[in-house]
Parts: structure tokens; sequence; C-alpha cells
């Protein structure tokens, strides 16, 4: 599985990366603003900052909701850096954008997705990522896991090539469960994934072995 941090804080995708473990970052124009990152050209030079970061898979979102807008602001993104990949939305010029720029061999990512209708939807237009959001289904009471779970099993019996990326994670067991239902990928903030590193009974394991050698060697 795939680990893609969802931030636009520099600091905290540096902290992922020199984990090891980051595969990707998430962004939208709400984390943008959240860092002061406002008007287009500095958000473009915010996008290179961390395509200058990690080696793949930044995922940058279209402001435009129709088709020409989209491919527009798509070929514009993608100059940035090769590492780019487009986010649509999920809405009926979105899809057509989608199949026009899979066609010309530029990644997407089809976000805003919340039924498994939608997904196909998705696949079929060639999405290379559909992003399900687990943790905004959670809060009107619907389990974001069982839809994670649908498009799984469906993309499964038809081969479909796009990969289930998981959003809205917002605690590590939507992670883990994830990754039992088989995602592809997940996209969270840095306080998940660092939080799969800590078990009390490290801490004390570790302070016992610790204690232990100092009494030997004091």
């Amino acid at each position: 599985m795939k680990f893609f941090i969802d931030t636009a804080n520099l600091d905290d995708i540096r902290e992922a990366y020199e984990l090891g473990v980051l595969d990707g970052v998430t962004t939208n124009p709400s984390l943008m603003a959240k860092e002061g990152i406002t008007g287009a050209d500095n958000i473009k030079a915010h996008y290179k900052a961390i395509c200058n970061i990690v080696d793949d898979n930044v995922s940058a979102e279209v402001i435009s909701t129709d088709f020409d807008g989209m491919i527009k602001e798509a070929h514009e993104l993608v100059k940035i850096d090769d590492k780019i990949v487009v986010k649509i939305p999920m809405i009926k010029d979105g899809v057509k954008a989608i199949k026009h720029l899979t066609d010309e061999g530029i990644r997407t990512n089809c976000t805003l997705v919340f039924s498994a209708g939608q997904a196909i939807l998705a696949a079929k237009a060639g999405a290379s990522y559909v992003s399900p959001f687990i943790g905004r289904l959670d809060d009107v009471s619907t389990d974001g896991m069982e839809l994670i779970s649908q498009i799984c099993n469906i993309y499964d019996n038809y081969g479909y090539e796009t990969e289930v990326l998981a959003a809205s994670i917002r605690h590590v067991m939507h992670l883990i469960q994830c990754a039992e239902i088989g995602a592809d990928v997940v996209t969270c903030p840095l306080n998940v994934i660092t939080g799969l590193l800590k078990h009390p009974l490290t801490d004390i394991g570790l302070e016992k072995f610790l204690a232990d050698y100092n009494k030997g060697n004091s």
C-alpha cells in the first residue's frame, strides 16, 4: 500500500519523506490556504517546492468546474513538474476531462468520490486514482470503509487499473482498516502516519531494555 501525505506544509512533507515511507502528496485549495498560499503564481511555486522534496505523485487540484477550464488548468499544472497528478472533481465535465487527459497521457486523481457508482465512472474514464472520502462519509453516519470495500471488489471484478486512494483519513484505525480491505493508497495527515509508530508495550519494552543495560554498565 502506498502512503501519501495530505498537506501543503513543507515541513510535514519533509518529515514524512525522511521517515522513508512516503510515496506521494495530495493537496487542495483549502490546504494551500491553511499555509497562507494564495494566488495562482504562488500556488504553482508551492507545488514545485513540494515536487522538489518527494519522488513522485503530487496531486494538484484544478479550480475550474467546466470542461474547457479544467483542461486548460491541467495543462498548466503538468508543466510545473512531471510528478504532478491532476485532481479532477467527480462531476459530469470532470469525467469528460479525465477521459480527455487520460487519452493525452496525463495522470489524474478523481476527487470528491462518495459512491461506488461514481468510482465506476472514474475508472471507466481512465482515472489513475479515485479518491473516496472516508471521514466525510463517517461524519454523515455512513460507513466509509464499506465504500472502500465495494470499490475494491468492483475494480477487482473487472480488472480496472485505477488505484483506490482512500482519502479523508482521520486516525490510525482508518489506515489499518484500509490496508486490511486492500486500498492501493491512503492519504492522511502526518500525525496518522507517525501514529503507526506508537504502542505502549514498545515504550515499556524499550524502557526495560535500557534500564537493564544501564544496570550492567553501572
